[in-house]
């Protein structure tokens, strides 16, 4: 069988004119020889009646004390009526469907509910249904302990779905439909002439991903770059071919420095000094911040203390625990993290002249940066944030 998997998101099944699309795309393939397996997410977005925000509201508003395995089984509701409509919606149309829960569809998980980590796929029963001529419609986000308790693998749990079955299917692609037609260059809210990008690497849609970038989740670019597997992230009301991920070797692109443009906002910066006579501040720091389930990033270390980022809504916290410990860090609070992202800028001399131009000439301070092979991070204030996105994304010429 020649497998795609597809996955739509919550905006393209949010309403019956959304959902004509993705019945389209799938008779578009089935045309086309494909056997076909659509992964579903929760239809809507938050305040929707069925989208995990709302659901997870409800709790809220009733004590808050669900317990977590319980949790899992209220937040795989809203995948499992997307489901149900989309099957509905293709069998009126004569085309043999079936619905295979998360559990059913052979992905298990441990019982860490909330964010399971997928253990095995045990795809045979999809198999069987796609050698009886039926599409496969498979609840995303959810899998099954050994027990056959319901889990959930946390945000962006439907695209690992998609790419962990696209893996364990051996399919042609994992295409991921979504409200936009594909990658682009930067967030178009703030930069209106960003670019669609016709190919990235895995690693560059990895670093945009983790960077800011919402398209897709980076554990499923992870699934699909270990097994080889091109994804393409479309527009489910285009027809158009959207954004092509695959290994850079394997397809060539023009010769660029830097791919994209991302940012993420409402983060802090917090310093912390050493303490006279003690050469621990490392360890004392960061065990400090593990201890309190406190996500540390963009760190910066020297004999003589630490720099590194927390969210806005960790600071308080994160400065509390560390004032427990006898150190007085310094928090700046309103910042946010501009990245460059590029696998041309690797080795390339001059690279990181650019981006300081770019900023100091907006006036804009860079109050830290890190890199890597394939990235550049700058941290700036808030308030600088749209201007350095605009400043460095005109300065890398990625309009052209």
């Amino acid at each position: 069988m020649r497998i795609l998997v597809q996955k739509f998101g919550g905006t393209s099944l949010s309403t019956d004119h959304a959902r004509s699309y993705c019945l389209q795309h799938i008779a578009r393939e089935l045309a086309n020889g494909y056997s076909v397996v659509v992964v579903v997410s929760a239809m809507g977005r938050s305040g929707d009646p069925y989208a995990t925000d709302t659901l997870l509201q409800l709790i809220r508003n009733n004590g808050d004390r669900l317990p977590s395995r319980e949790r899992d089984m209220l937040l795989g509701c809203g995948e499992i009526i997307s489901a149900a409509a989309l099957c509905s919606l293709l069998c009126s149309e004569g085309i043999p469907t079936v619905v295979l829960n998360g559990g059913q569809a052979g992905i298990i998980t441990d019982d860490q509910y909330g964010h399971a980590r997928i253990k095995e796929l045990r795809p045979e029963k999809v198999l069987q249904q796609l050698r009886d001529g039926k599409v496969v419609i498979v609840t995303g986000f959810q899998g099954s302990t050994e027990s056959g308790d319901m889990t959930t693998l946390g945000r962006g749990g439907s695209d690992t779905s998609a790419t962990a079955l696209g893996a364990a299917l051996r399919a042609e692609m994992v295409d991921i439909y979504t409200d936009v037609n594909g990658i682009l260059t930067a967030d178009p809210r703030i930069v209106e002439n960003a670019k669609p990008l016709q190919v990235v690497s895995y690693a560059e849609i990895c670093n945009m991903a983790r960077q800011g970038a919402k398209v897709i989740h980076p554990r499923a670019v992870e699934i699909a770059q270990q097994a080889r597997i091109p994804v393409r992230v479309r527009s489910t009301f285009s027809s158009d071919e959207g954004t092509l991920v695959s290994d850079s070797v394997l397809t060539p692109v023009a010769d660029r420095q830097a791919t994209g443009i991302a940012h993420v906002s409402g983060v802090t910066q917090i310093s912390v000094k050493a303490i006279e006579g003690r050469s621990d501040v490392q360890l004392q720091v960061f065990q400090t911040m593990a201890k309190h389930h406190i996500s540390v990033d963009f760190i910066n270390v020297t004999p003589s203390g630490a720099v590194y980022t927390v969210f806005d809504q960790d600071a308080e916290r994160a400065v509390s625990v560390l004032q427990e410990c006898g150190y007085d860090p310094l928090a700046i609070r309103g910042c946010a993290k501009v990245s460059v992202i590029g696998g041309g800028m690797n080795g390339v001399p001059g690279v990181m002249a650019r981006i300081v131009e770019a900023l100091t000439e907006e006036g804009i301070t860079i109050m830290q940066s890190a890199d890597s092979n394939t990235t550049i991070w700058v941290l700036v204030k808030a308030e600088d944030m749209v201007k350095a996105v605009r400043a460095l994304h005109a300065k890398f010429e990625l309009h052209i």
